[in-house]
């Protein structure tokens, strides 16, 4: 049975599908304060959030609809589920959305949506939503659109066109684990395809080369170990070249009963967002560090380490290389060192210019970062 909200008012809209876009987000243990899971105070639909660039800023984030066609085993939303189910329309969503940008509350847009039908139907509403904004609003601002998938080729030139940045979420490592959760979904076509049909169209050179492309895998739902999601990560930003890769921890609401099993490890459940948090230190890595997937260690299970971050597990697997002379290594030497950052590294390069650096008292005020470093360093 289907819950029903009986002509719902466009405020209740928003209370339903923003809530519902919870299942959408990513980066709830990112590597930066601002990159946490939050949402406004005005309202769930007013959300801050990490730019794939860098940077932050406050959108306005929602669903246009939770009805959904799809069965994919890990959304709460999927078909056939006792959810209360509702839909904006093209005009209600434009009209509270540029209300907000007139008072200057929101810099810009983040649309989802489920399927609506069919993957066709919901692109041309989701681009209908930006192209109204575009053409009839004059609006020129920041504008993320998730791309659905198994939509033509039409419907995702289009809604580049049309928008800063695209996604369309990965979800998992392969074939065989997207078919452990979706039935109506198939990875190559559906999933693998469009995303490197966004990378040649947003390609340097390409006529939408200022267009950034983001996806996201959900960690845990199907059951995959962190090998194989670091190491198709690593194509991903090695060979399509993506902005950046996100990550949502699986986590199973399910009403039913639990296992003797289950019931025993209910105390792992956190397991799952430090296992998130590793994910995205590996992503830091490999985009900041000039580490690749063949850096990456791993258990015996194909797992990260919960208890030491992937960086001091490869330094303290590598204990030749260490410790680092700081007033002579350079800078990829530097960022290999456990506790020393991007921005730690160009301030030692920048002071060892004026004078030798004699303890790590030089390098900055020692916190627990630096105090990490000092047995990786030597001067």
């Amino acid at each position: 049975m289907v819950g029903i909200v009986s002509k719902p008012d466009t405020q209740k809209k928003l209370e339903i599908l923003s809530t519902d876009s919870q299942y959408d987000l990513a980066c709830a243990c990112g590597t930066f304060k601002d990159e946490h899971r939050k949402r406004g105070s005005d309202g769930k639909w007013i959300y801050p959030v990490s730019l794939p660039n860098g940077g932050t800023s406050v959108l306005f984030k929602t669903l246009i609809s939770n009805v959904c066609s799809n069965d994919c085993a890990y959304c709460p939303l999927r078909t056939g589920e006792n959810v209360t189910r509702c839909s904006l329309s093209i005009d209600e969503t434009v009209r509270v959305f540029m209300d907000y940008y007139r008072r200057k509350e929101v810099f810009g847009l983040f649309l989802s949506s489920g399927v609506i039908g069919s993957p066709e139907a919901t692109m041309e509403k989701l681009c209908g939503i930006v192209r109204h904004l575009r053409k009839k609003h004059k609006f020129r601002g920041y504008v993320h659109l998730k791309v659905i998938p198994g939509c033509s080729n039409a419907a995702i030139e289009e809604a580049i066109s049309l928008s800063n940045a695209v996604s369309l979420n990965i979800e998992t490592p392969g074939e065989k684990y997207l078919n452990k959760l979706s039935s109506k979904k198939d990875f190559l076509k559906d999933v693998i395809e469009p995303i490197k049909l966004i990378s040649k169209l947003t390609a340097r050179g390409n006529k939408f080369e200022k267009v950034k492309q983001t996806t996201q895998f959900i960690v845990g739902a199907a059951n995959e170990p962190d090998s194989d999601i670091v190491k198709y990560m690593w194509g991903l930003y090695d060979k399509l070249h993506l902005e950046r890769v996100y990550f949502s921890a699986y986590q199973n609401n399910s009403c039913e009963k639990k296992s003797s099993v289950e019931e025993k490890n209910a105390g792992r459940a956190e397991d799952i967002f430090v296992r998130e948090h590793r994910l995205y230190q590996t992503d830091f890595l490999m985009r900041k560090y000039g580490f690749t997937d063949k850096d990456i260690l791993y258990d015996d299970n194909g797992n990260l380490s919960l208890e030491v971050d992937p960086k001091q597990a490869w330094a303290d697997r590598h204990s030749e290389r260490f410790p680092v002379n700081a007033n002579r290594a350079n800078k990829f030497e530097l960022l290999r060192v456990p506790g020393l950052g991007p921005v730690t590294v160009g301030r030692i390069l920048n002071r060892r210019k004026q004078k030798r650096l004699l303890s790590v008292d030089d390098i900055g005020k020692v916190g627990a970062r630096l105090n990490k470093a000092r047995k990786y360093l030597e001067f």
